[in-house]
């Protein structure tokens, strides 16, 4: 997965991240937007005010198609 950049807080103002449904309580989870032109930002849960990545519609779909496919088991 290519990393584009990582995104300031203000360039991610409004912003609506979501948990995946198969988040636990244990709070060790990522949370993703969409953002503009397809792009995803991804932040860790427990810090919400870090460093977000911001990966490419390409890169994501690659990323999603990874998982699915079990690459990463």
């Amino acid at each position: 997965m290519t990393i584009t950049r990582v995104a300031p807080q203000a360039a991610l103002a409004g912003a609506t991240y979501h948990k995946s449904t198969r988040s636990t309580a244990s709070g060790n989870c990522v949370e993703v937007a969409d953002l503009p032109g397809g792009h995803r930002a991804v932040r860790d849960s427990k810090h919400p005010t870090g460093p977000v990545l911001r990966v490419t519609s390409t890169a994501w779909a690659a990323f999603i198609t990874a998982l699915r496919t079990g690459e990463f088991a």
